[in-house]
């Protein structure tokens, strides 16, 4: 398909908004939370992180899939998204990396997109109302049969994902990050040892993985049901615990992982749903925010130091429910003061809301994977001595 013969397609939100534009993806219907992701760049990552699972993602930025799509730049071994959201679409990529264009990407997938969309109108209407279902469909025209289908579906409260993406069976990763990306060449090269960490994947990122590799990580990724007796059959120096789509509180068997796993004092580093998972395994609560965080320029920090952060999650950690005689703050989101970082106070343990890979996004929290095989290391030279 190309601008010369546009299909119309149906937008229709649960409060029974509805909007008209033109597909750019596959044919069909697809339902799921409407969110929106404020990044100028980085839309390949985005469709392709499992933490966006569920979803249709508006994508603010005006002109999108300028830079095409490339195999190197994909963030799991397929799209998660269940739509896309634009109000410009660039059917010819101009770029020396690029393989292929965004709407051809998106139909062999069989994902659809609609464009023509007035996106700062919708994502202010989200922002106004909060997140809510939604259909996009070049199928349906009847605009009160495809709200039908909208209402019916699940909320994303109290809906576990991570079964849906997880892995099916353990793998090891070894893969850094390319000398070409490599942008903390110091903070690696200064490490000098390897350590073995399992990673609860609950819709991990590659680039999350390639940047504990980069700092000397042999990581063991296993699924998230996998019970804490046979993770600690690998002997590992460390625990990770993934980024993930969905309700953190449904994810039952990952929370008593985490819990029983802090009972070996072993280091753990949580990131995203990671970091919602460990909350709970501490004892604390999470609870939905109104339209999320999702974009490349969330400031986090606490005291002194200031982090321009990559974000993308819909819960966040309670802060009346955490159990301050165990656990302090470690970083707040700066927009909205919401937990973005906790860190135990008597084991190395801590874990952020945000994106440290930085796969879209800013180089500031890299020192966090640093971080966490430094408090490998020290546990590894007390175990010796």
């Amino acid at each position: 398909m190309s601008l010369s013969d546009p299909i119309p397609t149906l937008l229709v939100l649960a409060d029974g908004t509805t909007y008209h534009g033109w597909s750019f993806g596959a044919m069909g219907t697809a339902i799921g939370e409407v969110v929106f992701n404020t990044g100028m760049t980085g839309y390949q990552e985005v469709l392709t992180d499992p933490s966006y699972s569920g979803q249709i993602v508006i994508f603010t930025y005006p002109e999108l899939g300028n830079t095409g799509v490339n195999p190197e730049d994909e963030e799991s071994a397929q799209p998660y998204v269940r739509g896309a959201i634009a109000r410009n679409i660039c059917y010819k990529p101009s770029n020396w990396r690029s393989t292929q264009s965004l709407p051809d990407y998106l139909k062999q997938h069989q994902i659809p997109g609609v464009f023509g969309i007035d996106t700062r109108a919708l994502t202010r209407k989200i922002r106004m109302y909060g997140t809510m279902n939604g259909g996009i469909s070049t199928s349906i025209t009847d605009e009160a049969k495809l709200l039908e289908l909208v209402q019916a579906a699940p909320n994303m409260t109290g809906l576990n994902l991570v079964r849906e993406v997880t892995t099916p069976a353990p793998y090891v990763w070894s893969e850094a990050t390319t000398a070409a990306w490599e942008f903390n060449p110091e903070g690696v090269a200064k490490i000098g040892e390897t350590f073995t960490v399992v990673a609860l994947d609950f819709g991990v990122k590659r680039n999350i993985l390639r940047r504990l590799a980069s700092y000397g990580c042999r990581v063991i990724v296993v699924s998230a049901d996998t019970p804490p007796e046979e993770i600690l059959k690998y002997n590992p120096d460390g625990i990770f615990l993934s980024n993930g789509p969905g309700d953190p509180a449904a994810v039952t068997e990952g929370i008593r992982s985490a819990k029983a796993l802090l009972e070996s004092q072993k280091p753990m580093f949580g990131i995203c749903m990671g970091h919602q998972i460990l909350g709970h395994a501490l004892g604390a609560e999470t609870f939905k925010l109104k339209f999320g965080h999702r974009g490349l320029n969330q400031p986090a920090g606490l005291q002194q130091r200031i982090e321009i952060t990559s974000q993308n999650h819909s819960f966040a950690i309670d802060p009346d429910s955490l159990p301050s005689a165990l656990v302090e703050v470690s970083h707040l989101n700066l927009n909205d003061h919401t937990i973005a970082g906790v860190r135990h106070k008597s084991l190395p343990v801590f874990s952020v809301q945000y994106h440290p890979e930085a796969s879209p996004g800013p180089h500031d929290a890299d020192y966090l994977f640093e971080q966490f095989v430094l408090e490998m290391q020290t546990a590894r030279q007390a175990a010796i001595a």
